[in-house]
Parts: C-alpha cells; structure tokens; sequence
C-alpha cells in the first residue's frame, strides 16, 4: 500500500446471485458541454455501475447491470434516453462472458 501498488481491500460480488442477470454497455454521444451534467445524471440512474470517457465512436461507455431484459430497457429508453445533452446512445448486451487472470493474479489453476 505504501507504494501504491495496492489501493484498496475489496470482496467481489456474485451479481447474478443477486438477481442482476442482465449486463450491458452503452456507448452514448453527447453535447460535451453537458458532459458533468450528463455524467451527474447517469450516476443517479439505478443499476448504473461505471462511466468511462473513452476515445472512439462514443463518447463514454456506460456498464449497467438490472434483473430483467426489460428493466434494461426501461433504463436505457425511459432514463438515459431523457437526459439533456445524450445526442445518442447504443447499448450492447452481454451475452456471455469469460475473464482472465492478469499478469499479477495467481490464476486458479496455479492454486
């Protein structure tokens, strides 16, 4: 911690456990000069995980997670849809995914 390489303890929670089944990213382009607004906005919506500002065709990707298919779509159509300054926005939902252990992480099979 000292040297910074560690920056906090955290635990990792099982989601779909939860009853957060359904996980998207939203590429969403915006007036970028109601870039704090909008980002204030987003952080309000339940369900909204992270905001980053990436370079590319969007702006900023937003990760959501929600119960249902059509939860995902109340948030994206009724709530990010609505906000003042989003030119526009395209989710994707996540059908399936598979992580890897970085460099620094002892891999399971290593255990």
């Amino acid at each position: 911690m000292k040297r910074k390489l560690i920056e906090r303890f955290t635990i990792v929670v099982n989601d779909p456990e939860l009853g957060y089944n359904v996980k998207a990213l939203t590429g969403i382009n915006m007036d970028t000069k109601k870039r704090d607004h909008i980002i204030d906005e987003l952080f309000k919506i339940d369900g909204v995980r992270e905001v980053a500002e990436v370079t590319g065709r969007f702006d900023i990707l937003v990760t959501m997670y929600s119960r249902s298919l059509d939860q995902m779509h109340k948030m994206v159509s009724e709530k990010i849809g609505r906000i003042e300054g989003i030119q526009s926005s395209e989710s994707f939902i996540e059908m399936k995914s598979r992580t890897k252990a970085m460099p620094y992480m002892p891999s399971k099979d290593s255990e």
